[in-house]
């Protein structure tokens, strides 16, 4: 890894009024998080900043990137699809691996957190490397099948309002979330 952290900017929300330029925005945001991922699994002394970062993108938006996927764009592109798209299997494997995402990045998120706890390095504890590694190395395969099917497919067969429907579930996914992390705050 780098010398110093860059941190890994919050995708700019102007795209959401083009839900699939936001998509691939926020694919390569996750492609820098499986970077910063593989760094850490090398990395042998401790500092917080990066640890934080990938404790909060595993926390809160992992979860809500699936949710964008599951619950709006895939049901969009299997309604529009073509049967010579052949696109169901492809959805049925991403969706296996969203749920895989979950378990393993929660378990991936614990050890991160006791990494932070105990101040150190995720790379010092060989079960937390491998871990990282494998995180990293799978989400990176998840996207270049994303990339390279799922939104080229949604770009030829969602129509002008399947695209402000997303936009519209998008922007009430994150309202919702910013709603009720302000209740949170005192």
């Amino acid at each position: 890894m780098t010398d110093t952290f860059a941190a890994i900017p919050p995708g700019p929300e102007r795209l959401l009024a083009d839900p699939l330029d936001w998509f691939a925005a926020e694919h390569q945001r996750h492609r820098q998080f499986c970077l910063l991922m593989h760094g850490l699994a090398a990395e042998r002394s401790f500092r917080a900043e990066p640890v934080a970062a990938l404790v909060a993108f595993l926390r809160h938006e992992l979860g809500r990137h699936l949710a964008d996927e599951e619950e709006d764009l895939f049901p969009l592109l299997r309604k529009r699809a073509l049967a010579e798209d052949q696109v169901d299997d492809v959805l049925r494997r991403l969706r296996a691996e969203h749920r895989g995402d979950l378990a393993h990045g929660g378990a991936l998120r614990a050890h991160l957190e006791r990494c932070l706890e105990t101040r150190t390095a995720p790379g010092s504890d060989p079960a937390v490397a491998l871990a990282l590694d494998a995180f990293g190395s799978q989400e990176l395969n998840h996207l270049a099948l994303e990339n390279a099917v799922v939104l080229p497919l949604a770009r030829l067969r969602l129509t002008a309002p399947d695209l402000e429907r997303l936009f519209e579930r998008l922007m009430a996914r994150r309202e919702a979330v910013e709603m009720a992390s302000a209740q949170v705050r005192p």
